[in-house]
């Protein structure tokens, strides 16, 4: 599944990005490329994800690169439910 509509929804409101929310791209870089992204706006975006997509993030899944660009942010978002879909199937058949 694509995130990214999702995950540009979540930057814009955490970022208030407002137009330039239509310009990303799976390719556009975040960090060094918006200047809202910094490290407030980083714990910001993982709480949101958190909360939105009810899923666990701890300090040391989480690197520069997570957030190099859109696509890397959205590979992590997949991959972190994709984690937790398993564990709960799981879980279910235990």
């Amino acid at each position: 599944m694509d995130y990214t509509i999702k995950l540009k929804k979540i930057l814009s409101e955490v970022l208030e990005l407002e137009d330039r929310l239509d310009s990303m791209t799976v390719d556009t870089i975040l960090l060094g490329n918006i200047p809202e992204l910094d490290s407030v706006a980083v714990v910001t975006i993982i709480l949101t994800l958190e909360k939105n997509f009810s899923i666990s993030i701890s300090d040391d899944e989480v690197s520069a690169k997570t957030f190099e660009t859109l696509g890397t942010l959205a590979n992590f978002v997949e991959k972190k439910l994709a984690n937790k879909n398993k564990q709960s199937f799981q879980d279910d058949a235990t």
